[in-house]
């Protein structure tokens, strides 16, 4: 696999077509975009695109968040947001874990406040199986080709220290790649093997976009290892009642 950081995206604001902006950088990068080729694009960018942005300063904390602030020592004005974007409170420590309206169970539901102006922080998309599908639509109306399109976020891990990349939406891809019934090295079959490539090459890509300056939130990989499909991004997410977490 190759994964090329697409560089010269310029600073994303609302209303930008982001899939015109990524393949007019593609073209002054000379890549040549084929059948099968993926996007990984960074949620941020995507927020910013579509009006997903919320300035602090328009923002009047509740009692609640107030004494949630107090607690974990943040601004009331980002509890505030933390609790409007989320569909329930799982677990409040140092941090707020919460499951959001798309069925996501995240740190503070997805809120940050790293690149982006201060006094602004971006929340996750209304739809981001609908912004990846969009931009996959640009990119098959503009040069006739295939590709699958992943929008990634960061997250922390339960029992990990550290934040990797993972896919909040998709499209043209299968999130899952079931492995049931296959044979190990040792001819073992596997029973309950089911790997997640699209969290796995978000992961990856996201090591390539970096997490602070580099300015490269969009990244093509080509010859990835995934099957083509209408997936949807809830087939990833447990359930709550197999949620081992709680």
């Amino acid at each position: 696999m190759q994964f090329i950081t697409v560089n010269g995206i310029p600073m994303v604001k609302h209303g930008d077509d982001l899939g015109k902006l990524i393949l007019e950088a593609v073209d002054k990068q000379r890549l040549r975009i084929e059948n099968g080729d993926l996007f990984v694009v960074a949620q941020t960018v995507v927020s910013k695109a579509e009006g997903n942005v919320m300035d602090l300063g328009a923002v009047h904390p509740s009692k609640r968040s107030k004494e949630l602030a107090v607690k974990l020592g943040k601004d009331p004005r980002l509890v505030e947001v933390i609790l409007q974007q989320s569909k329930e409170i799982v677990r409040i420590a140092h941090v707020i874990i919460s499951r959001t309206k798309h069925g996501l169970v995240c740190a503070n539901a997805g809120v940050d406040y790293s690149n982006v102006d201060l006094e602004l922080v971006t929340i996750l998309p209304e739809n981001p199986e609908a912004s990846a599908g969009r931009i996959r639509n640009t990119v098959k109306h503009k040069l006739g080709v295939d590709v699958a399109v992943i929008i990634s976020d960061t997250q922390g891990r339960p029992f990990r220290h550290g934040c990797v990349g993972v896919a909040i939406g998709i499209s043209g891809i299968n999130p899952l790649l079931d492995l049931r019934g296959k044979q190990d090295l040792y001819g073992n079959k596997l029973e309950v093997t089911i790997t997640s490539p699209s969290d796995s090459l978000a992961a990856a890509a996201v090591s390539m976009m970096g997490e602070a300056d580099e300015g490269t939130p969009v990244v093509l990989v080509k010859g990835a290892n995934y099957e083509s499909g209408e997936g949807t991004i809830r087939e990833i997410v447990r359930p709550p009642e197999l949620d081992l977490f709680r």
